[in-house]
């Protein structure tokens, strides 16, 4: 059965090589209507949208602005070494998606994640508006110049940062790798190169805007949020929690032509229930009660790889 399997994509892949032109194929990923499930064009917007609710988590307002953000509230005295914290967790918790993207699956790792990022997010900006990094006080500064800023509930503030740490968490293990994930498996083949390299586009693209736009939320001189500036993040993980709800599909444990299959026939919210009909084998006449074809078998061994 499993080598019926293999040599059955052997044979299909050979046959989907793109012998379109490069301006053609890369129109291929917007063929297809809105309303259909399975079309081009909304498998292509489901990942390259996937890629911008990945950053619109708000993980990359900590890495790029975590050491000024925490500075300026002048709660903390050492804000490189609570950053240093915050990416020591990220890459700690990355290696637990190994497991539980698995285990789980695609689609709850991605539900789950997003609420446990939107809990997170709005503890920060509750506890930072009423006691923590908002509420400050001034000392004299040893050295003269400006006085200093010091919060005035160090608890407060500590809380504040445990809960950032937990946010990361929650992102790496969940929406940081699983997004990639999924943008690898819902692509036919004769666009899955171009559709996963709109994806990453669409990543870098937001990853770009929300770096340009944040100073301008969290700068003294401009928007001065401080801790405000997490109920953005909290809102719009709330948009990556229904995003994730009503619009991702489970890919989990589905070859990469059976999830096309099953994005034909099902609906994201019931996609995890969906089990194949027939091996791809069988359905593209490859298999005999089971038997391989030998007649395939030595074409196959004959042309060589497709690759």
């Amino acid at each position: 059965a499993e080598l019926s399997e293999i040599v059955a994509n052997e044979e299909y892949e050979r046959t989907m090589i793109p012998t379109t032109g490069w301006v053609s194929g890369w129109a291929n990923c917007f063929k297809g209507s809105l309303w259909k499930q399975n079309s081009n064009l909304r498998k292509t917007i489901l990942g390259t949208s996937l890629q911008m609710m990945q950053q619109w988590t708000g993980v990359n307002f900590i890495f790029y602005y975590s050491t000024p953000f925490l500075q300026s509230t002048g709660a903390i005295s050492n804000a490189f070494l609570i950053s240093l914290i915050f990416t020591l967790v990220n890459v700690c918790s990355t290696p637990i998606s190994f497991w539980t993207v698995e285990k789980f699956g695609r689609r709850p790792l991605l539900i789950w994640g997003a609420f446990g990022m939107m809990i997170c997010q709005l503890i920060v900006a509750v506890v930072g508006v009423t006691v923590g990094f908002n509420h400050t006080h001034d000392i004299p500064n040893p050295a003269g110049g400006d006085p200093l800023s010091r919060s005035n509930n160090i608890s407060a503030v500590n809380a504040q940062i445990a809960f950032i740490a937990i946010f990361i968490f929650f992102f790496a293990s969940t929406w940081g790798p699983g997004a990639w994930v999924l943008i690898g498996e819902i692509f036919p083949l004769p666009i899955r190169s171009r559709g996963v390299a709109l994806s990453t586009a669409s990543n870098w693209l937001w990853n770009t805007i929300i770096a340009v736009i944040t100073p301008y939320m969290v700068n003294k001189d401009e928007g001065n949020l401080r801790s405000s500036v997490f109920f953005i993040w909290f809102g719009l993980c709330t948009c990556a929690f229904v995003y994730s709800f009503f619009l991702v599909p489970e890919t989990k444990g589905l070859s990469l032509e059976q999830v096309d299959r099953m994005m034909e026939e099902t609906t994201p919210r019931t996609s995890s229930k969906w089990v194949p009909h027939e091996t791809f084998a069988t359905s593209v006449g490859h298999a005999n009660g089971g038997k391989l074809d030998l007649e395939v078998v030595e074409d196959v061994e004959r042309k060589g790889s497709v690759f």
